[in-house]
C-alpha cells in the first residue's frame, strides 16, 4: 500500500461531494473494497451498495452543502485519520468530524469509523 493519507482523504471527500450518481458509483468502486463498511453515530453502510445509498441519503438531507478537508490527514500503517467540515456553498460550517479509514493492500478503504465533532467553530 503506497497511497498517501492526503490522497485517501481527498478521494473520500470527492466521493461525498460528487453530485452525479453514476460518477459517485465509479469513485466508490475505485476507492472502496467491495465489502467496505462505514459507521458513525448517525448512520452506517455495508458494502459498496450500502455505502453508496448512505451517501445518497446524506446528500439529500443537505442539498447545496459540501465537505471540505480540515487540517492535514495523517496515517499509521493501514490507517488514515482526517477531519472535515460540512458547509453550504460560501457559508459557515454546520458540522464537522474526524474519520478513521482502514485500507487494504491495494489502498482501498475497507472500513471507516466516523466521529462527529461537537464544535466546528474556527474550522
Amino acid at each position: 500500500m503506497t497511497t498517501s493519507p492526503k490522497t485517501v482523504a481527498d478521494r473520500y471527500l470527492a466521493l461525498w461531494n460528487e453530485p452525479d450518481p453514476a460518477r459517485r458509483q465509479a469513485l466508490l468502486d475505485q476507492a472502496w473494497s467491495a465489502a467496505g463498511r462505514y459507521v458513525d453515530p448517525l448512520m452506517s453502510g455495508q458494502g459498496r451498495d450500502g455505502v453508496g445509498a448512505m451517501i445518497e441519503a446524506a446528500r439529500s438531507q443537505f442539498p447545496g452543502h459540501g465537505f471540505t478537508l480540515r487540517g492535514a490527514p495523517d496515517g499509521h500503517g493501514r490507517h488514515v485519520r482526517f477531519s472535515w467540515t460540512l458547509a453550504p456553498a460560501g457559508g459557515a460550517p454546520i458540522a464537522g468530524g474526524t474519520d478513521v479509514a482502514t485500507l487494504d493492500d491495494d489502498g482501498r478503504i475497507t472500513d471507516v469509523i466516523g466521529f462527529l465533532d461537537g464544535d466546528v467553530g474556527g474550522a
